[in-house]
């Protein structure tokens, strides 16, 4: 195989590892050698393709946003109707790909690291833009003026969901949630007169 194919696979499988060894532990507080062993290389190796623990940590929040918009695309392409698309956005962001318990997690510590790293805050900040815009677009046709407004409202239940969560000891329930915050929505809507 290629070297350069060995290099990606390799990477991935760290990134992979990150995000199993995190969910594990609760915690950032894992090694290098410790994520390194679960993906089957060795830490020098890690060492040379990130550079850093924060930079794998990194990788793995990357890789976790992009399975988050493959999911978003998947979810829209389903639906036509503007209150649709946004239920869509809400059901991709509890997916169970995104919504199990090393993903949380991620997540969780995510949140915590972006207090300290201006690393992690521009990309949670990246995060943050790209689903506000999203649910705006949606929102607009059917809540004007109010798009923005009922957006931060179900961005921060989306975020307050994950962070509860992790904070749990039931395992997570997506379509609880899923249900919650539609539940939101629909209040929201309701109270423009859009039924």
């Amino acid at each position: 195989m290629p070297r350069t194919g060995m290099e990606t696979i390799r990477r991935e499988a760290l990134v992979n590892a990150a995000i199993m060894e995190i969910g594990r532990a609760g915690t950032l507080n894992v090694t290098v050698s410790q994520i390194a062993g679960n993906a089957g290389v060795s830490s020098a190796l890690a060492h040379h393709y990130f550079g850093s623990k924060d930079k794998i940590f990194l990788a793995a929040m990357r890789h976790i946003m992009s399975g988050f918009a493959g999911d978003v695309a998947r979810e829209l392409a389903k639906a036509t109707k503007p209150r649709e698309r946004v239920k869509a956005i809400i059901r991709a962001s509890f997916s169970i790909e995104n919504f199990n318990e090393e993903i949380i997690s991620a997540w969780l510590n995510f949140y915590v690291k972006a207090q300290n790293s201006k690393d992690v805050q521009r990309l949670l900040r990246v995060y943050q833009r790209r689903l506000h815009s999203n649910l705006v677009h949606e929102l607009t046709p059917i809540a004007g003026e109010d798009a923005a407004k009922i957006s931060h409202g179900l961005s921060a239940m989306i975020d307050g969901l994950y962070i509860r969560q992790a904070l749990r000891d039931a395992p997570p329930n997506p379509k609880e949630s899923v249900t919650m915050v539609i539940d939101y929505l629909d209040m929201c809507l309701q109270k423009r007169g859009v039924h």
